[in-house]
This record gives C-alpha cells, structure tokens and sequence, in this order.
C-alpha cells in the first residue's frame, strides 16, 4: 500500500534566543570599529592643524593699513612689524591691538585676518579739537583734552583758533586738560562751527576761567568776554556794536558780554569801566 506524503513540506527552525556572549562579541566589535573611526578622525585633524600651523602659505606677508590721515602708514606699520612671518590662525591680533593703541593718534583699530597671509589694520583716528598754547609751544588736543601731538609744519591744513588755558602743568607727565576747560572750548567751538560766518573770525580762546571763555577775532585787539553759554548770541551783539563801542572807546581792552542788556567796555590803560545798555528785545 502506497503512503503519500505532502508536495510542499516545510521546515521550520526551532527560535533561539542568542546567547550573552555572542551578543557580547558583536558589541566589542562594534566598539572596536567606533574607535577605530574616532582614531582615523582625530589623526585626521591633527594632520590638518599641523599643517596649517606649519605651512609658509600661511605666514603674514601682507598688512594693508586703511583709515589713517593724520597718523602715518609707516608708523602703524612699524608698530605691528611683529606680525609679519606669524602663522595667521596663532597671532594674538589682542597684543597687536593693544601696540596701536600707544599711538596719541589712534582713538580705536580693528584687525582682520583674511586668508591666507593678509592682514587689515583698521584705523580710528582722534579728531583734534584744537591747538592748545602752553609754554610756548603748540600742541593738537582731541575733544577729551588729550594731547595728539606737537603742532607743526605737518598740520598747517588743520585750521583752527589758538586756545590757551587748555594745558596746565609738565604736558610730558600731564598729557591732558583740565575736564571743564575742554568742555568750555568744546562748547564754543561747536557752537560757532554752525555759523561760518563766526567760526572764520575766531583766531584765539583763552579758558583759563572754567566759567568765562574769552575770544579774540581776527583784526581785532578788543578781548570779548562770552561766559559760559550764549555764545553765538553774545558774539553776533559784539558785532552788532562794536562800531558804536569804538565812537566812544577808540582803543577797547577788552568787551564784556555776560549780562543780560550791559555791556561792560574797558578802555587800554584805564581802569574804569564804560557801561552800554543794550536793548534785547526783538
């Protein structure tokens, strides 16, 4: 008797759970190979800093100075010399900023690297506020009374009026004014600079009194005391009377204009003083 038997037969594997150590070799392996990566990548960029820290490619050859008027190229340059032959990625650009700095001129800098050798120096110039007279000499003061440098043959295209009573003491040791007196000059000066007209005449400023800035114009001997506030407005009644003043004072030492509607005159050599009453009402 014949036995059949199914055509389609499957066998089916009993499931077993994979042991603890099987799965354990699997996990060094895979261990193994991350760390093996890890090692590769970090060879890698060791590779790479190494070049660039020792690649000439990479050496400052270039410094390119821009902003500068007063101060010159070769100056800056001499004080960041340092910076040539450095590797661009290394270079404290903080201490080479800091090198600058000891420059009167330079108010602030900013330096750039762009690769792969080249460095900008950006320049903040200080902008004079004018020329202070203080033992015989001249010297460029800032808008903080700072002292920029020693005024000469140089800076004869910068015009401004003579100011006295800026510097006080050894300027070497000072280097600097007195806080009020700057802000007396600073006050006038731009007070003025919106009348041309004004600003042109002005030839010297005395503020050796914080609280009364006195003025010389141009062709004029006659001191004008302007105070401490009203400039343009006490300057243009100066004008205004000057020719009235003269009729009755030929030779004017000085013109005080401090007071609301008089006008003090005092004649040269005399020690009276002329009073004007001034009518300000429009």
């Amino acid at each position: 008797m014949a036995v059949y038997t199914p055509t389609d037969v499957r066998f089916r594997r009993a499931y077993r759970k994979p042991s603890r150590r099987r799965r354990s070799v699997a996990r060094r392996r895979l261990l193994v190979r991350a760390f093996v990566v890890v090692v590769a990548v970090g060879l890698s960029g060791y590779w790479s800093v190494s070049v660039f820290q020792q690649s000439p490619i990479f050496s400052v050859s270039t410094i390119l100075v821009n902003g500068n008027r007063w101060v010159s190229t070769g100056e800056i340059l001499t004080l960041v010399d340092s910076l040539r032959g450095q590797n661009i990625f290394l270079t404290n650009l903080e201490i080479q900023r800091s090198n600058l700095q000891a420059s009167a001129w330079v108010k602030d800098v900013n330096l750039r690297r762009v690769l792969p050798s080249t460095v900008i120096v950006s320049v903040t110039e200080r902008q004079p506020l004018g020329v202070a007279r203080h033992g015989g000499r001249l010297y460029l003061v800032d808008e903080i009374g700072k002292v920029v440098d020693e005024y000469g043959p140089l800076f004869e295209e910068f015009d401004s009026p003579i100011i006295d009573g800026l510097l006080l003491g050894d300027v070497s040791e000072h280097n600097g004014a007195e806080t009020g007196r700057v802000e007396l000059a600073t006050q006038l000066l731009r007070q003025v600079a919106e009348r041309e007209d004004l600003s042109a005449r002005i030839s010297q400023v005395d503020v050796r009194n914080p609280r009364d800035v006195v003025v010389l114009l141009s062709g004029d001997p006659a001191f004008i005391h302007l105070g401490n506030e009203r400039f343009v407005e006490r300057l243009e009644t100066y004008l205004d009377l000057a020719s009235i003043l003269r009729a009755h004072v030929p030779k004017i030492d000085y013109v005080d204009l401090r007071f609301d509607r008089r006008v003090y005159v005092r004649p040269v050599g005399d020690d009276l003083l002329h009073e004007e009453d001034v009518d300000r009402r429009p």
